[in-house]
């Protein structure tokens, strides 16, 4: 089965809305924002969230729909890709646990053509600790992708009967001092080193291509 490749502009807020494709068939979308989005978790309590750092230094605060902590994105700095999968598709499970395995697996063996070391799949359960309930990135959730233990590919999902979105981002360049100076707890310079420690920036490397030539077809 084909699959069909989407590129879209927009604000964080509208590009997280659930608006699936219009056809059903398997859809990659790369999404782009113009300005940096500081995009917290459905369960995620907004006084997390400091909002006059985040308007002093123009960042707009979002709210996604799916699970997990916050996740920065700075124009230039991250990779957005989202899979769509129609009901009924062979790569479909009803199981929210292992429904992103295969997704992993194939980020997995993508990462790895481009010579990153001892890459990993999440399997099972969310494994999530204090900070990682605030910072996506710093927990482990079903099908993520990591590389001697930092994490390369932070993945969610959200599902209809109709429908699952997987949302998944990778970091070109990952600023734990910004991601901790726009949450109201105090993280002290030892945290903010650790965050950075705990993430696996992939620079300028092809994700997009890569992820495609080892997409099941």
């Amino acid at each position: 089965m084909t699959w069909v490749v989407k590129h879209l502009h927009g604000s964080a807020s509208t590009l997280h809305e659930f608006a699936p494709p219009a056809q059903p068939e398997r859809t990659l979308c790369v999404f782009e924002t113009p300005s940096t989005a500081f995009v917290i978790g459905s369960a995620q309590h907004e006084s997390q969230v400091d909002s006059q750092c985040a308007s002093a230094l123009d960042v707009s605060i979002v709210r996604r729909s799916s699970g997990g902590g916050a996740v920065l994105l700075v124009p230039g700095q991250y990779v957005w890709i989202d899979v769509w999968l129609p009901s009924g598709d062979a790569l479909w499970s009803d199981d929210v646990v292992v429904a992103a395995d295969w997704l992993g697996e194939v980020l997995a063996l993508a990462l790895t053509d481009a010579q990153i070391p001892s890459v990993s799949v999440h399997r099972g359960p969310a494994s999530n600790d204090v900070w990682s309930k605030m910072v996506c990135f710093l927990g482990r959730g079903p099908g993520e992708v990591f590389s001697d233990g930092k994490k390369i590919v932070g993945l969610s999902q959200r599902r209809t009967r109709d429908w699952i979105r997987f949302q998944t981002i990778v970091h070109r360049k990952f600023s734990a001092k910004l991601t901790a100076d726009l949450l109201t707890v105090a993280v002290d310079s030892e945290a903010v080193a650790q965050w950075q420690s705990q993430v696996y920036e992939i620079g300028d490397l092809p994700i997009l291509d890569l992820l495609r030539a080892r997409l099941p077809q």
